[in-house]
């Protein structure tokens, strides 16, 4: 089956017609779909050129344009050219106004400059992926958050929830072989939270890992005996942090994100 492209215009970042898009598209079960943003928009030659491309590659585009002569241009020139576009906003602006009847500001970006926590959450998620895996332990001096745990533990789906709820979260993993960073025994105990999980569930979870990457699902990686040598290295790492502990053998990624807010909240409740 052929892909369906979806170019989406916006004057502002493109978060809002990829979401509507996105939504629309999941209506559609058979559909393979890619989509491709074309952000801060503000000149007609850039709306001529991703018209070009829609033309080229039988794309459509979404758009959120909150000017009315460039909305009005994208979509003549998309008629012209027998391109579909969808005009988002537009119809919602006007209808707004005709009925408030007020003028719109008609200023592009302006929900995320109003909106304080969209700037923390973005934050939030672009430092979990800078700091995600123990790739640089500088971040755990300056997260929020310190998750650690033998592989497979879910630190990175972990740290992405938490990161679109604000916390900034750094994850670190604990491999016999390799030395934990000094950082680890730096930061406060009370931010660093470790994973804990039961050796029979990580052995299923890293041999059906092992199977769906092709690979011996009896590979080292799987032994049940290097799982426990991994596990007795890591309650050792914990007990010389002096962190809290969560079992995370039965419970899914929001259940520990959960766990984790209420342990915050209640700190944050005794100072």
């Amino acid at each position: 089956m052929r892909e369906a492209l979806v170019y989406v215009v916006s004057d502002s970042v493109g978060e809002t017609a990829e979401l509507v898009a996105k939504a629309s598209l999941s209506q559609f079960n058979s559909a393979i779909y890619k989509i491709q943003r074309i952000p801060y928009v503000d000149d007609e030659g850039t709306i001529l050129e991703t018209i070009d491309q829609a033309k080229a590659n039988g794309a459509i585009i979404v758009f959120t344009l909150v000017k009315p002569n460039l909305r009005e241009f994208l979509s003549h020139e998309a008629k012209k050219n027998n391109v579909v576009a969808i005009d988002i906003m537009g119809p919602m602006i006007e209808g707004m106004e005709e009925h408030f009847r007020k003028k719109p500001k008609l200023q592009p970006g302006l929900v995320h400059k109003l909106d304080e926590d969209y700037f923390k959450r973005i934050e939030a998620v672009e430092f979990a992926v800078k700091y995600d895996d123990g790739r640089d332990p500088r971040g755990i001096l300056r997260a929020d958050i310190v998750l650690i745990g033998v592989s497979r533990t879910s630190k990175t789906p972990l740290s992405q929830f938490l990161a679109h709820k604000k916390f900034k979260v750094a994850n670190v993993p604990i491999v016999p072989e390799v030395k934990p960073p000094e950082e680890l025994f730096q930061v406060d105990p009370n931010k660093c939270i470790a994973l804990r999980i039961s050796s029979d569930k990580l052995n299923h979870i890293r041999r059906e890992r092992l199977k769906a990457l092709g690979l011996d699902a009896h590979a080292n990686y799987a032994n049940i005996t290097r799982i426990n040598d991994e596990l007795s290295f890591f309650d050792k790492v914990v007990e010389k942090i002096g962190c809290s502990v969560i079992d995370v053998s039965n419970k899914a990624v929001e259940e520990t994100a959960n766990v984790i807010q209420d342990m915050i909240r209640k700190r944050e409740m005794k100072k």
